[in-house]
């Protein structure tokens, strides 16, 4: 009976965390709205990323991309949760919502690796390896979009786009080494990721 008792409480308290990462997720889409100083030379600072990635080390992979999955689909279903206070279906269209997509991918690799090496060079390395696949695969999803839907402006290239990607990229290796430490020093207090037996 306290087995049953306590598996129960286990799938609750997972549900809390996945719905409480997707909404750090949401508040992180907008922050430089919340607060305007931290938007430097046009452009947008988000925690989008920090946070995603943050799921996986701290909730693991299935919990960490259950977060990132359900912060996509209420912004799909109409609440204004994406960047600029966005949403609805329309936005698989804009160009940066590949971004989106790979949150759940990213989440998910880096809880892969935690769940397997729990040192605190594991966590950091998880951070930075799914930083790197939110900024391949976000970036790559922009290009194709611009090249097949969106307006692409006069001479865009793939090189371009990443020419984009490179004032936000110093924040986001910080917020990974961070975020890093951050999980592995929430694992040692809540445990939240079993530890697997070798």
């Amino acid at each position: 009976m306290e087995t049953v008792s306590r598996t129960s409480n286990f799938k609750t308290i997972d549900l809390v965390y996945s719905a409480l990462f997707a909404t750090l997720i949401m508040i992180g889409a907008n922050i430089t709205t919340i607060v305007p100083f931290l938007a430097i030379g046009g452009v947008p600072i988000t925690l989008q990323t920090f946070f995603a990635v943050l799921a996986g080390l701290v909730l693991g992979s299935r919990k960490g991309a259950i977060a990132c999955t359900v912060y996509m689909l209420v912004g799909l279903a109409g609440a204004p949760v994406f960047t600029q206070f966005m949403g609805g279906f329309s936005y698989i269209l804009k160009p940066t919502f590949g971004f989106v997509v790979t949150f759940i991918l990213s989440a998910y690799v880096a809880g892969l690796i935690v769940e397997r090496f729990q040192t605190r060079k594991a966590f950091v390395t998880a951070a930075f390896i799914a930083t790197a696949i939110n900024y391949v695969l976000g970036t790559t999803w922009l290009y194709f979009a611009y090249k097949f839907w969106a307006a692409a402006p006069d001479g865009f290239t793939y090189k371009m786009a990443w020419l984009w990607m490179l004032p936000p990229m110093p924040k986001d290796i910080v917020l990974a080494i961070f975020a890093g430490f951050f999980a592995f020093r929430i694992q040692k207090t809540l445990k939240i990721i079993p530890i697997k037996q070798k």
